[in-house]
Formats: structure tokens, sequence, C-alpha cells
């Protein structure tokens, strides 16, 4: 699972860059100037995809999360809520710049937010996973010292 974590995070981080040179290009391509959902595409993909992901590969690591399998839910419900809410800012912010009406579509905003609430989904089953390790860890616990006379 750790793998898999690392993975994940590493796509993202390459999804992520990708991202930054699209919107940097694809703007002064077009002489864009304004706000387009584009400008922050690529740090939901940094901040969500990459740091979230290295924090639960650590978190994995140290309490030995792996041993719950539901921990491979949570990485599946992450890549989908992230990937659903990551193409439909690429997808709103592209059709900003090139001045489509369609950017204001319901539709877009809808499938943001299913990836939005999958996201949240995703939170929960992780502190879900993350609660019995904690309180079955004894790595943080002072060691008791005998009383001196």
């Amino acid at each position: 699972m750790i793998k898999r974590l690392f993975t994940a995070a590493a796509v993202w981080t390459t999804l992520g860059l990708a991202s930054g040179l699209f919107y940097r290009e694809f703007t002064r391509q077009r002489d864009f100037s304004g706000f387009t959902q584009l400008s922050v595409a690529h740090t939901h993909a940094l901040a969500l995809g990459t740091t979230i992901l290295l924090v639960v590969l650590a978190v994995t690591k140290v309490f030995k999360l792996d041993a719950d399998r539901r921990l491979r839910w949570f990485l599946l419900f992450w890549n989908v809520g992230l990937g659903l809410t990551f193409t439909m800012m690429l997808m709103k912010g592209s059709l900003q710049v090139l001045g489509a009406a369609f950017a204001d579509s319901p539709m877009i905003a809808g499938i943001s937010g299913l990836g939005h609430m999958t996201l949240t989904g995703s939170f929960v089953l992780f502190f879900l996973i993350l609660r019995p390790a904690l309180k079955a860890d004894t790595l943080f616990e002072p060691a008791t010292q005998p009383a001196r006379s």
C-alpha cells in the first residue's frame, strides 16, 4: 500500500506541475487576463494530491495502517474525487479562457460537487481508519519511571 500511495502522490505531482504549465501557456497564447479556474487547478492537484497523500503515506508507515483494508478504499475514493474535481476545474477554466458560455453550466458545477463530496467522504473514511490505530498505539506515551526516594 505504501508503494500505491507513493505512486499516486507522484502522479498528482506530475499532473499539478503540468496543469500549471498549461495554465500559463494557454492563457498567454490566448492573451487572456482575468480569473480562471485554471489558475487554481494546479494548486489543488499539488495540495490535495501530493501533500495529503504524502502525509497519509507517512502516517500509514508510522501507524501501520496498511493492515486495514479500508485504506485501499480510501485511496480509490480519494483519487476518484480529486480526479473529478481536477478535471472539472480544467474544463471550466479552459472554457473560461475560450470565452464559452458553457463555462457557467450547472452540469460542470454539479460534477465538481460530486468530486468534492467524494473527497469529504474519503476524509471521513481516513479518520475512521486512523482513530483505532491511535488508540492502540503506544509510540507517544511516556515511559513510566520508578519514583525516586
